[in-house]
C-alpha cells in the first residue's frame, strides 16, 4: 500500500474528510463522485498527529479548517488544554500561509459542529486568498461525529468550551499575573496520566462514543451497528456537498482523509494518537474526474 504523500502529490484542491476510513468511502463514493479510489496509508491516526507529521515545512496553502486542531490561534498542540494530550510542538500558522478558522466562523450550535455548507461558504467568501495561494485545502469535519441527523454534538461542544476557557485563562494571566498559570500547570501534569488510562480502556472509549448515539438504538442494535449506520449517513451528507462544490473548482481535485475511524477493531473505538491500526491509518485517495 502506498503512503498518503499528501503534499508530494499533484493537486490544486484537496478536500479532507475528517476521520474517513477507506472501506466505507469505497463503498459509497460512486454515488456522488467519479474517479478511481486508491487506498493509502496516512501519517497519523488522529488529526494532531497527521498535521504534525504532514506539514513540516512552510507551505503556500489556503487552508479552510473545520477542525479546531488546525487553527490560526498560534498555540502549539502540546499546550492545548481542550484536546488530546500530545508532545507535538506544532502550530498550523507556522507552516501554512493562510489558515481560516471555519470551526469558529461556521459553527452551528444546534448541530454541535461545522456542517459541510459552512466550509463551502467560507471558501466562496475568500476567493482572493484562494487565487493568491499555490494550493487550497478544505478540511470538512464529516464523517467525524457528531452525527448530523442527531444534532447534539456533545463532544465537540466541550472542545468549543475548552477553547473559550483557555483564551480567557491566558488573557487573565497576561493581565494580572494571577495564579491561573499554576493551576493550569497542575492540570497539564495530571491530565496526560488520566487520558492515557482512559485510552487504554475500551469501555471508556465506547462511553465517549455513546454521547453521540441514541440510547434506544444502542439497546436494539448495539454500539458498532448503530455508530456505523450514522457514520455512513454522515459520509453521504458531506459527499453530497463535496459533489456540488467540485463543479466550481478549476484544476486537479483530490478527496482524502486525515485518518480513519475505529468501531471496535482490536478493542479501539473512534480514533486516538499513535494508534496505528488499519481502520485508523487506511484512508481514501480519489482524484476526481
Amino acid at each position: 500500500m502506498e503512503d498518503q504523500r499528501f503534499l508530494e502529490s499533484e493537486w490544486d484542491y484537496c478536500l479532507v474528510l475528517d476521520a474517513c476510513r477507506y472501506d466505507v468511502f469505497r463503498d459509497v463514493y460512486e454515488d456522488y463522485l467519479e474517479g478511481d479510489v486508491e487506498k493509502r496509508w496516512s501519517t497519523g491516526s488522529s488529526t494532531p498527529e497527521w498535521a504534525y507529521r504532514t506539514f513540516t515545512g512552510e507551505h503556500d496553502i489556503a487552508y479552510f479548517s473545520g477542525n479546531p486542531f488546525v487553527n490560526d490561534l498560534g498555540i502549539p498542540l502540546n499546550e492545548l488544554k481542550w484536546g488530546a494530550s500530545c508532545d507535538y510542538e506544532w502550530t498550523a500558522s507556522e507552516h501554512i500561509s493562510d489558515v481560516f478558522d471555519v470551526w469558529k466562523s461556521g459553527w452551528d450550535d444546534d448541530l454541535g459542529t461545522v456542517p459541510p455548507e459552512g466550509i463551502a461558504e467560507a471558501f466562496r467568501n475568500e476567493r482572493t486568498a484562494v487565487e493568491r495561494a499555490d494550493r487550497t485545502v478544505l478540511h470538512y469535519m464529516q464523517p467525524h461525529a457528531p452525527y448530523l441527523s442527531r444534532g447534539k454534538g456533545q463532544k465537540l461542544k466541550q472542545i468549543q468550551k475548552g477553547i473559550k476557557r483557555q483564551e480567557e485563562e491566558e488573557a487573565m494571566a497576561d493581565g494580572d499575573g494571577s495564579d491561573g498559570g499554576l493551576l493550569s500547570s497542575l492540570g497539564d501534569s495530571i491530565r496526560p496520566k488520566i487520558e492515557s488510562r482512559l485510552d487504554d480502556s475500551e469501555f471508556a472509549q465506547k462511553a465517549g462514543l455513546w454521547l453521540e448515539l441514541d440510547p434506544t438504538d444502542l439497546v436494539t442494535d448495539g454500539t458498532r451497528v448503530t455508530a456505523l449506520r450514522l457514520y455512513e449517513e454522515n459520509l453521504r451528507i458531506v459527499l453530497e456537498s463535496v459533489a456540488d462544490l467540485v463543479d466550481e473548482l478549476d484544476g486537479t481535485v483530490v478527496v482524502t482523509a486525515d485518518h480513519g475511524e475505529a468501531f471496535g477493531e482490536e478493542g479501539v473505538w473512534e480514533h486516538h494518537i499513535e494508534t496505528h491500526i488499519p481502520p485508523l491509518m487506511e484512508v481514501p485517495w480519489l482524484e476526481v474526474e
